[in-house]
């Protein structure tokens, strides 16, 4: 299964997906998707690194999946984390175009 690495910046908590050169961004669209278990693991070593370095904290990897087109967490919570508030489209992430998809499938909604 397909998933993507993420963790909180230590230094303002914002949440932060690994990209292929092993940096981190704020924007879900940029993250690598490692295919399988293998990637996964080398992945997760990296970001083990970066959290002994105090870079980031709370690493984790979340599956993801690709619908209409487009890579999406598999989890609401992970959708969540990706786009930002739910409450208020006009702030966050989907305000300014770094959540991983628009609309309902966005938040795991068909």
């Amino acid at each position: 299964m397909p998933d993507v690495i993420t963790a909180n910046r230590l230094a303002d908590g914002v949440v932060v997906f690994q990209t292929a050169d092993g940096a981190w961004s704020e924007d879900f669209n940029r993250a690598t998707v490692c295919s399988d278990a293998v990637a996964t693991k080398a992945a997760l070593a990296r970001a083990a690194d970066d959290m002994t370095r105090n870079l980031v904290v709370d690493a984790y990897a979340f599956a993801v999946e690709t619908r209409n087109g487009h890579v999406v967490p598999k989890a609401l919570r992970e959708a969540i984390r990706a786009a930002g508030p739910t409450v208020r489209r006009d702030l966050g992430k989907q305000a300014h175009g770094l959540a991983p998809h628009s609309g309902p499938a966005a938040f795991g909604e068909a």
